[in-house]
């Protein structure tokens, strides 16, 4: 699933591109997670003013109103001059004067939203309980993350991975943030001391910033608008490592799973 590096991987790839185009058509596949919310011809002749990015969320600023995007579990976005006839799996397409954006969903879990605005209760309602921007220090701040650490007595990956106390954190991240701050993934977020709280809280940002800088990862298939694989799984330390040795210690890397999802880590460096 494309997590926070990874949409504004493809936010920064494609945003520049497709600043002040006029939206010339607008053709819909087969249905996605939500509907669009309006006729696809209410936003032809529109302009897109700039490309924003909220979450795992893309906002598309038009002159009236605002294009909502989600990848999904398996979409990605691509932006070029012209594209060959849509296949099976491309199920929206914005023709603009500077050139398409395609969506491309194998699985359908993807989204576009047009809404009036951020205050628009359908915008709300995705938008509305999402927590702080670990790349915006206005947002991203040190009281707010340990105040919601002392507020949840949850194992901290399960904090990490909802996105309430901050967004972005996905289970890859998670992973890393928590080897880098020493943390064991099962260890209730109230009962974090202070100094690893304060690693924590620096690792998120780091690894984040690392990750986007490097493209975001690629395991299976994502690319970024103009097609480009992101590297930072080469630079893992413990997400599917399982069996392997901790760079750190040697410790052969640990696998749990949490909710359904693999979680990794070094009992010697992560200690409970």
């Amino acid at each position: 699933m494309p997590e926070l590096p990874e949409v504004e991987v493809t936010r920064r790839s494609f945003a520049a591109d497709i600043a002040a185009a006029q939206i010339l058509a607008v053709r819909l596949g087969k249905p996605l997670r939500w509907p669009l919310g309006c006729p696809p011809q209410d936003l032809v002749g529109q302009t897109v003013q700039q490309v924003r990015r909220r979450g795992k969320y893309l906002l598309l600023d038009l002159s009236a109103g605002l294009l909502l995007l989600h990848l999904g579990m398996s979409g990605s976005l691509r932006f070029a001059r012209s594209f060959p006839a849509p296949g099976a799996h491309d199920h929206f397409d914005l023709t603009t004067s500077q050139g398409m954006l395609r969506l491309h969903d194998p699985r359908r879990f993807g989204a576009v939203v047009a809404v009036d605005g951020e205050g628009d209760p359908r915008a709300q309602k995705l938008l509305g309980g999402l927590g702080m921007e670990p790349l915006d220090p206005a947002s991203f701040t040190w009281e707010r993350f340990a105040a919601g650490l002392q507020a949840s007595r949850a194992p901290i990956k399960a904090v990490l991975l909802a996105g309430k106390l901050v967004v972005g954190v996905g289970n890859i991240y998670a992973s890393e943030v928590l080897f880098a701050s020493r943390i064991h993934p099962v260890t209730p977020a109230c009962a974090i001391g202070p100094v690893k709280a304060r690693r924590l809280f620096a690792a998120i940002g780091q690894v984040i910033a690392q990750a986007v800088e490097q493209g975001g990862t690629t395991l299976r298939d994502f690319s970024n608008a103009q097609g480009m694989a992101g590297h930072f799984q080469h630079a893992v330390q413990v997400y599917g490592r399982a069996g392997q040795p901790c760079h750190h210690c040697g410790q052969p890397i640990h696998l749990l799973r949490q909710g359904q999802r693999s979680t990794f880590y070094c009992p010697r460096c992560q200690k409970s």
